[in-house]
């Protein structure tokens, strides 16, 4: 955080409202000066798995044991909203710099290599638009790929008795 005093002493010049280690200070001080912005994991983390999302050929995000412990939350009211977006994502953030770590599936028939560099590219430019840190790294991890005749979820089998 920018601290707005200015020091008293042989650096610094009171008539300018200038301190000698900060510069400007007050209400003349530019804006991006005058306060600090932080960005949470979790928002870095929300970018990061719409913007994957948005790649053709991820059919789905996380690892199994993630995914199906997703459709089951999905399902549970007041559980669900907003947990999508995050699955399969994780985000280390620090001042300036943010890391990634993505888990996917990718369709049957497309290239691993295409989709994994179409993610990481659509990832960046996301992430680095809207929160203005540098994405240093963003690495992929393909846990499976999803065959067309694969159903989505398990259906229940129709009940033996009436």
């Amino acid at each position: 955080m920018t601290d707005n005093t200015t020091s008293v002493g042989l650096g610094s010049r009171p008539d300018t409202g200038e301190s000698a280690l900060k510069g400007r200070t007050g209400a003349g001080a530019p804006a991006e000066t005058r306060g600090k912005t932080t960005i949470a994991d979790g928002v870095v983390t929300k970018i990061a798995g719409m913007a994957a999302r948005e790649v053709p050929g991820i059919h789905s995000m996380g690892a199994g044991m993630a995914r199906a412990l997703g459709a089951v939350r999905e399902r549970v009211p007041g559980t669900g909203a907003g947990q999508g977006a995050t699955r399969g994502v994780k985000a280390e953030v620090g001042e300036r710099q943010a890391a990634l770590d993505l888990d996917i599936v990718v369709d049957y028939g497309i290239s691993i290599v295409d989709v994994a560099s179409d993610v990481r590219t659509n990832v960046i430019s996301a992430v680095e638009r809207m929160t203005g840190l540098q994405v240093v790294e963003v690495n992929i991890a393909v846990d499976d790929v999803h065959l067309p005749d694969e159903e989505e979820e398990a259906e229940p089998d129709e009940s033996r008795v009436s």
